[in-house]
């Protein structure tokens, strides 16, 4: 690591008007305990931020304070690295009281598990640091118009001693919150590579333009970067996971898992009040409570049973995670983490939605109404469900235990 890498990052960490002093946890008690803390405090104006668009910068100020943004930097490094078992846990409970908020860092988690893969023990050093002292990260790899999620326009080109990056980037969660933006981009060669951009540099935009119905206050809109200077030292050889026998992608999709569930479970906790505080009971139930019809006393059971199969899954997962990450990770090994997390992800999206959807018809036309913006479950549960099909779950969970095939190997299984 070059001595000029060292000394920007120091004075931007000192100067930057973003960043306030972290804490780091010690333990997974304190992180669940922080998580708590935090959700208690995001549900509060959590309705009210979909509303409006207001984005959650005091909310993501908190998380960032208390220690959470860096729960998996790993122990040799400073960090906690707490039990995936307690990651998924963090991000259901942030995400019961804000999905918007258990999203914006959600790439971060993402991210600083890939370092492990692909970053030399120098860029891990930088990062984790950089982390460990208050710094976010923010993702910029996606784009819009390209053939797939994997094809690239944006490229990375040798500048002198650093580099140059040009290109344009969609979907980029956690950006405008972040002191890092993580830029994936071909260089020379046609290799992915993943450039580590500080806030504020020159050339580069970060637009606040997500118009999507749902995860309204993520602000995951438009990166811009035109011709953006990068140091060397900041540039992960990230065509390297491909190679490697590696678990990021299970890590990424448990956390979005996660979320999902945190959804399902407030659609159904609203569900629960609003039938008990407001619903009218049908005329043929012939009940003076709406709580008291058999019907719906029964969907409620129903949904409560496949919220903790949903959960269940969730958490043995993460085990599975746990497991193999205790143990040098073969390629048998990475696919058994994939599996695990692919099972969990297609019950919480199924529940997600099921259940936001569900809560209409439980409580009634009056939960319509945009005073209690309940909308806003079904909205985010089917926008944030979206980041890769559950079909394709299906099939590699069949493929798997059918015939042995290893999922193929990205971030998206």
């Amino acid at each position: 690591m070059s001595s000029q890498a060292n000394s920007i990052l120091q004075s931007d960490l000192d100067s930057s008007p973003l960043l306030l002093p972290a804490k780091v946890l010690r333990s997974d008690a304190q992180a669940l305990q922080a998580a708590r803390e935090l959700a208690d405090v995001a549900r509060e104006q959590a309705a009210r931020r979909d509303q409006q668009r207001k984005l959650p910068w005091a909310e993501i100020e908190q998380f960032t304070r208390s220690g959470l943004g860096s729960i998996t930097v790993p122990k040799a490094h400073g960090g906690p690295d707490v039990s995936f078992a307690t990651v998924a846990e963090v991000f259901r409970i942030i995400s019961a009281a804000d999905p918007a908020l258990g999203q914006i860092p959600q790439n971060q988690v993402g991210i600083l598990h890939l370092l492990r893969v692909t970053a030399s023990e120098a860029q891990q050093a930088l990062i984790y640091r950089s982390v460990l002292d208050g710094w976010r990260i923010g993702n910029a790899g996606p784009e819009r118009g390209t053939k797939d999620t994997l094809t690239l326009k944006a490229r990375i080109t040798r500048h002198g001693d650093g580099y140059r990056i040009s290109g344009e980037k969609f979907y980029s969660t956690g950006a405008l919150f972040a002191h890092w933006v993580a830029v994936k981009a071909l260089d020379d060669e046609g290799r992915q590579r993943l450039a580590f951009i500080r806030r504020g540099s020159p050339g580069l935009r970060i637009v606040d333009d997500w118009s999507g119905f749902g995860q309204r206050t993520t602000a995951s809109g438009t990166v811009l970067l035109d011709q953006v200077p990068v140091d060397a030292d900041l540039v992960i050889d990230n065509w390297r996971q491909r190679d490697l026998p590696n678990i990021q992608g299970a890590a990424s999709q448990l956390v979005q898992a996660a979320i999902d569930a945190g959804i399902a479970e407030a659609a159904i906790d609203d569900a629960i009040t609003f039938v008990r505080q407001y619903s009218r009971p049908w005329i043929e139930a012939k009940v003076e409570r709406a709580s008291d019809d058999l019907y719906v006393i029964a969907e409620i059971g129903r949904l409560k049973l496949e919220l903790h199969a949903a959960q269940a899954l969730l958490a043995k997962a993460a085990q599975v995670l746990d497991e193999v990450n205790a143990e040098p990770i073969d390629a048998t090994a990475a696919a058994r983490a994939s599996i695990a997390v692919a099972e969990a992800k297609v019950l919480t999206t199924e529940i997600a939605l099921q259940a936001s959807e569900k809560l209409f018809e439980l409580a009634g036309s009056r939960a319509t109404l945009a005073e209690f913006n309940l909308d806003r479950h079904w909205r985010n549960a089917r926008v944030h469900t979206l980041h890769d099909p559950v079909r394709w779950k299906y099939h590699a969970v069949g493929a798997y235990h059918l015939n042995g095939t290893l999922p193929t190997r990205h971030s998206w299984i």
